[in-house]
């Protein structure tokens, strides 16, 4: 997705745009049709497609400041997280919210606080498991990893050695248990279900991490963007960027063949899917990647270029 600018997914192996504005987050979805797409709007709530972007729906959310959007592959309930942090869920693909109010409830909430806005937080990320409806995760900026066995109903606060300046989050689609994150300080992974975090920053020399994906038939290989500091991935200069992958928990290693050197804009979206690997960049750019991060090869989008491309999605298989 893109902000100011388009919404774009891959569907059917193109990249087309199907609907201009203020993105924050899109997701789409097989529930009930692969044409189903939710996009969350940073000053405009929640809107749906039932046409692959052809025409939008207002969904009614009360808060208009959607920072993260997702739809779970496991029950197809819609979850959307907002600034100031509130957390609400959908059971009927957004005709109706209801609030996860118990987020708020937690011991930690007073000392949420986004920098650049230190009055306040968001709910950066959200990640439910593919493989169990009732478990969730949350990712406060800035506040922590918080987990949810019970569909929202009751929470744990910031879990063991997850990063507390949370980015990214992501499940392995096959493999239970494994999760993913990318903070402000590095980069952690969990193999019990995001009970306990493991930190995982060997060979990097950039620490301010932003976007995550995972391999979908390897567990063990996963990738990152990262830079030095918030500054450089956010500034209109130099972002200092790269891309790394992780295999068989070995160092990081830098991704360049055919990336140009330097980056100039932040990868702020990663996605791995169907033998592929797609770089979203801050300018708008959109790479792709065939053999695991190896080489890549610049895409060209159908339609006006974009101002920036902050998130990729996929259909869920």
């Amino acid at each position: 997705m893109g902000s100011p600018g388009s919404t774009r997914w891959a569907r059917r192996g193109r990249w087309t745009c199907r609907w201009s504005g203020a993105a924050r987050s899109a997701w789409p979805s097989t529930r009930p049709t692969p044409d189903t797409v939710n996009a969350g709007l940073r000053d405009g709530g929640v809107r749906r497609s039932h046409d692959g972007g052809r025409s939008w729906i207002d969904c009614g959310l009360s808060e208009p400041g959607v920072f993260s959007l997702a739809v779970s592959a496991a029950d197809g309930a819609v979850y959307a997280g907002t600034e100031p942090s509130r957390l609400f869920r959908s059971d009927d693909r957004g005709e109706s919210w209801r609030e996860l109010e118990a987020l708020l409830e937690l011991p930690s909430r007073p000392n949420w606080s986004f920098p650049p806005r230190p009055w306040t937080s968001h709910v950066r990320w959200i990640a439910p498991s593919p493989h169990d409806a009732n478990l969730l995760l949350v990712g406060i900026e800035l506040g922590g990893v918080m987990r949810s066995s019970d569909g929202g109903q009751s929470w744990q606060d910031h879990r063991p050695g997850a990063q507390p300046d949370a980015h990214s989050l992501a499940w392995h689609p096959r493999t239970p248990g494994r999760a993913y994150e990318a903070g402000g300080g590095g980069a952690a992974f969990s193999t019990d279900a995001g009970e306990t975090w493991q930190p995982a920053d060997e060979g990097r020399d950039r620490h301010y991490t932003w976007a995550v994906t995972v391999d979908p038939d390897d567990a063990d290989c996963w990738y990152l963007s990262a830079s030095t500091g918030p500054f450089a991935a956010h500034g209109r200069g130099d972002p200092q960027a790269r891309i790394y992958r992780r295999r068989d928990g070995e160092p990081w290693q830098p991704l360049a063949g055919g990336l140009p050197e330097p980056l100039p804009a932040m990868p702020y979206a990663l996605l791995a899917a169907d033998d592929r690997l797609f770089a979203g960049l801050a300018d708008g750019q959109l790479w792709e990647s065939r053999d695991r991060g190896d080489s890549w090869t610049a895409l060209r989008l159908q339609g006006d270029p974009l101002d920036a491309l902050l998130a990729l999605a996929a259909p869920s298989a």
